[in-house]
């Protein structure tokens, strides 16, 4: 079988998952990188990886291998379309009605009256509604929200499946891993650009009110970004010095180091983010997660109470803090729950292994056969 993954470049969060594609089923998966990597990408630590991998077809890279891309794209059992400039690849795959995946997040990102935003309508019309009817067009769904929206305009009615992003999976020994969170104060840690949809002002109110509370706790918080400075003054500000601790930019592994000695994990993007792979890297590292509940991934990776919880606002968030440093059984119980999840369900190998499943049950037209995590069916759900 055939199988071609097309979207802007490679980056560390596909990665994975195309090393496992291409371990099942060798020269026969191709990964198409539509554009060269952009100069902002790398400015934030992304890697030009497109030269590194033997199943990467560079298609920006001459009038040649455009023209293989194209090809591909018609003579390919399956592919995978995800993000990219333009539709050209497949425009006559479509056409043909071929075995196809979009690998998209969700519509409504500012709410259902996002759809009168005139680009936002273009793109959804041109990408999805006009192929509506078509019988192997599917949605691998990039945001639990996916269903909701797509659905809403009668898109891709019993055709969605679970999907997201498979960055590395770490195995742990599981009391090692906990016995790395035996602190003396418990560690939250804050991970994201400093800008404001993933709303960094929030950490400082929890920690004013924690410390105001008298809860004994440190919050590191990584990266960096246009408020950070501003976040720098807030700190002194509220004379938080000793409770909140900003520690920059750092590379992915020594995030994962302060993760795994961390405590709890909070993340708090607002409904842009459309995934949120910090919080499989989080929640692989064993930490209690406490997410806003309109991040992408929220509604695929947390079973709320038992390896995690979403909030709805403030004090909600500030409650399910409250319960994790108070409690510690439930903590670690989380923490666990939470590695299993990623470590057992959430990998590229099981995404990989899901994929092939699902595609036969298509061909087969049979029921699919995944009932749980990535390539499982994915339906609308209300949220609470």
């Amino acid at each position: 079988m055939k199988i071609s993954f097309y979207t802007n470049f490679l980056t560390h969060h596909q990665l994975p998952f195309c090393l496992e594609m291409y371990k099942k089923y060798g020269e026969n998966f191709k990964f198409v990188s539509t554009v060269k990597i952009n100069e902002e990408r790398l400015s934030l630590g992304y890697k030009d990886m497109d030269n590194d991998y033997p199943f990467v077809l560079k298609a920006y890279e001459s009038e040649e291998k455009y023209k293989e891309a194209m090809k591909l794209a018609l003579d390919s059992d399956v592919v995978i379309m995800g993000s990219t400039q333009t539709d050209e690849y497949i425009t006559e795959r479509l056409k043909q009605d071929k075995l196809t995946f979009r690998y998209y997040a969700r519509i409504f990102y500012k709410g259902i009256f996002s759809i009168f935003d005139f680009k936002n309508l273009n793109i959804v019309y041109n990408k999805h509604f006009k192929y509506r009817k078509n019988k192997n067009l599917y949605l691998l769904c990039a945001s639990g929200y996916g269903p909701n929206d797509f659905n809403k305009l009668g898109m891709y009615l019993e055709k969605c499946f679970k999907w997201g992003y498979f960055p590395e999976t770490k195995i742990y020994d599981e009391k090692e891993l906990m016995l790395k969170k035996e602190n003396d104060t418990i560690n939250i840690v804050w991970v994201g650009r400093f800008i404001k949809w993933k709303k960094p002002e929030i950490m400082i109110k929890l920690a004013q009110k924690l410390k105001k509370n008298n809860y004994k706790f440190e919050i590191k918080m990584i990266g960096n970004g246009v408020l950070f400075n501003k976040t720098q003054k807030q700190i002194e500000k509220y004379k938080l010095q000793n409770e909140v601790k900003l520690i920059g930019a750092v590379d992915s592994d020594k995030v994962r180091d302060y993760m795994e000695k961390s405590n709890i994990f909070i993340c708090t993007s607002d409904r842009t983010e459309r995934w949120g792979v910090v919080l499989n890297e989080a929640m692989n590292s064993g930490c209690a997660t406490v997410a806003y509940k309109g991040i992408g991934g929220v509604p695929f990776l947390i079973n709320n109470k038992n390896n995690g919880f979403a909030y709805s606002d403030f004090n909600n968030l500030y409650n399910k803090t409250e319960k994790l440093i108070s409690d510690k059984e439930l903590r670690e119980k989380i923490s666990i729950n939470a590695y299993k999840t990623i470590s057992e369900i959430w990998t590229a190998d099981n995404a990989t292994n899901n994929f092939e499943l699902l595609i036969n049950s298509i061909i087969n037209k049979t029921e699919n056969p995944v009932k749980d995590g990535p390539a499982s069916n994915a339906y609308p759900f209300k949220s609470k």
